[in-house]
C-alpha cells in the first residue's frame, strides 16, 4: 500500500498479519454473498425486470408496474407472501411505527421478547419520552421479556403466550445501543418454533435492521410473520437515497399498507419519486455491499483486539448483522475514535464530530459518518450514546478496500 496517509508502520504490519489470520472468516462472507446474490438475481429474472420498470411515476402513483414488481421481488427474496417497499418510508423507526400502528389496536398487547428495545423505539412505544402519540398513549399494552445469556428465555415466553391474549411479539435482531449480542437466525428459528407450540395466532415480528443478507436465511423462512428494515442500511446497497421495506404475510401487509396510505387504498397509492432505479440497483448490489461491510467489521475487530480493546463480536465469531462494538470506557475515547473514523471518510473528512442531542434518543450522541447518503449506515460510520461504558457502534463499508483504509486512518489517529 502506498502509504500516502503516513499510517504507522506497526499498524500496516499488524494489518498484514491480521488479514492472513481472518481469511477463513472472509471466505465465509464470500460464500454467503454468492448465495444471497443467487437469490436476488433469480428474483430479478423470474419477475422479468426491464428498463421500463425504472421510470418515474408522479402524482398519486397509480399503475406503477415497476414499483409493484419491486415489491414482488422483495417478497420472493425473503420467501414472503407480500411486501411494501416505498421511498415515503423515511427510516427503520418509521417502518416499525407503520407496522405497529397498522397491526395493533386499542387494548391489544405487544411483547418484546428480546428485552429492552433501542432508544428511538422506546420513545415510539412510550416507555420513554413524552409523546402524546406513542403506542401506550393509544391504549396499546406493552411488556418485555429479557434475554438470558444472549438467548431467548423460552420457558417464560411460552408461559406468557399460552394465555392467548397477546397480539404481537417483537424481536429486535440487532443489539441497538445495548451490551447484548445480536440474535442469529438459528436462535430466532428456535424461539419461533417454541412460540408456535403454545400459540398459533400471535404475530411474530422481527426488526431486521442491519441483519439483511448477512446470513443465508431470513426471519420469514424460520417462522416470522413480518419483518421490517431500512433501505439506508443493507438492502439499499449504498445507492438508495431513502426508503424502507416491510415484508410478510399478505393480510398483515394489507393492514400496514392501509395505515401507510388510507383504508381501501393500501398499496395502490404512492408515487415512486423517481427512486425505482436506485431501489432496483441498490438491491442488486446489496449482497456484495453487505459482504464488504462484514469483512470491514471483521478486520476492524481483529485489529482492535490486538490493540487491547474489548470488542463484540470478536473477529472469529459468527456474524448476524453488520455492527461492531468497541468498549472505549471514557467519553474522550469515544469522541476521539469517532473523530478518527470521520477523518477516514470520503465526505466531510474535515469535519469534527461532537456530542449533541438527537431526536428520539435520551442521551447526547456522537456520530461519525462521512457518507454520500446522509445518515446511511451501510457506509462506514461510528456512533454512540454519551453514557457509560462509552461504547462505539461501528458499521458499514461499501467496499472492503475503502473500509480497511478508513479503519487504519482511524486507528492511526488513536495511537497518535
Amino acid at each position: 500500500m502506498d502509504n500516502i496517509y503516513k499510517i504507522d508502520e506497526k499498524l500496516i504490519n499488524m494489518a498484514t498479519v491480521v488479514e492472513q489470520e481472518i481469511q477463513p472468516y472472509f471466505n465465509k462472507a464470500e460464500q454467503i454473498c454468492l448465495s444471497c446474490s443467487a437469490k436476488v438475481l433469480k428474483a430479478f429474472q423470474d419477475n422479468k425486470v426491464s428498463t421500463n420498470d425504472f421510470g418515474e411515476i408522479t402524482g398519486y402513483g397509480f399503475t406503477d408496474d415497476g414499483r409493484d414488481k419491486l415489491e414482488r421481488i422483495y417478497a420472493q427474496i425473503f420467501r414472503a407472501e407480500d411486501a411494501l417497499v416505498r421511498p415515503q418510508i423515511m427510516s427503520g423507526t418509521h417502518a416499525l411505527s407503520l407496522t405497529f400502528f397498522g397491526l395493533l389496536k386499542h387494548g391489544d398487547t405487544m411483547i418484546s421478547i428480546s428485552g429492552e428495545p433501542y432508544d428511538s423505539l422506546r420513545s415510539l412505544i412510550g416507555i420513554e419520552g413524552n409523546s402524546r402519540n406513542s403506542l401506550i398513549k393509544h391504549g396499546i399494552k406493552y411488556e418485555e421479556i429479557d434475554l438470558i445469556n444472549n438467548d431467548f428465555d423460552i420457558p417464560t415466553i411460552q408461559k406468557r403466550l399460552s394465555r392467548q391474549d397477546v397480539r404481537l411479539v417483537e424481536i429486535q435482531r440487532s443489539r441497538g445501543y445495548s451490551l447484548r449480542s445480536s440474535l442469529s437466525i438459528d436462535k430466532i428459528e428456535k424461539v419461533c418454533q417454541a412460540i408456535r407450540q403454545v400459540n398459533k395466532d400471535v404475530i411474530i415480528m422481527v426488526d431486521n435492521c442491519y441483519g439483511d443478507l448477512v446470513e443465508e436465511r431470513e426471519p420469514i423462512e424460520v417462522g416470522a410473520n413480518i419483518i421490517v428494515g431500512s433501505l439506508m442500511k443493507n438492502l439499499g446497497g449504498g445507492i438508495a437515497k431513502t426508503g424502507g421495506y416491510i415484508v410478510g404475510d399478505k393480510l398483515l401487509i394489507e393492514d400496514i399498507a392501509e395505515h401507510f396510505s388510507a383504508p381501501c387504498i393500501g398499496k395502490n397509492l404512492g408515487a415512486n419519486l423517481n427512486q425505482n432505479l436506485n431501489f432496483y440497483k441498490g438491491l442488486y448490489l446489496a449482497p456484495n455491499v453487505v459482504k464488504n461491510s462484514v469483512k470491514t467489521m471483521i478486520f476492524a475487530s481483529a485489529m482492535l483486539e490486538k490493540l487491547g480493546y474489548t470488542v463484540d463480536p470478536k473477529s472469529n465469531d459468527e456474524r448476524t448483522d453488520i455492527i461492531q462494538t468497541i468498549t472505549l470506557e471514557t467519553p474522550d475515547n469515544l469522541v476521539n475514535f469517532c473523530k478518527g473514523i470521520q477523518k477516514g471518510s470520503p465526505v466531510d473528512s474535515f469535519v469534527t464530530p461532537i456530542p449533541a442531542p438527537m431526536d428520539g434518543y435520551a442521551d447526547e450522541e456522537v456520530m461519525a459518518g462521512g457518507s454520500f447518503i446522509s445518515g446511511s449506515t451501510i457506509e462506514l460510520s461510528c456512533d454512540g450514546p454519551m453514557r457509560k461504558p462509552y461504547i462505539g457502534y461501528m458499521q458499514g463499508g461499501l467496499t472492503y478496500e475503502y473500509g480497511k483504509l478508513g479503519i487504519l486512518i482511524a486507528l492511526n489517529e488513536i495511537i497518535k
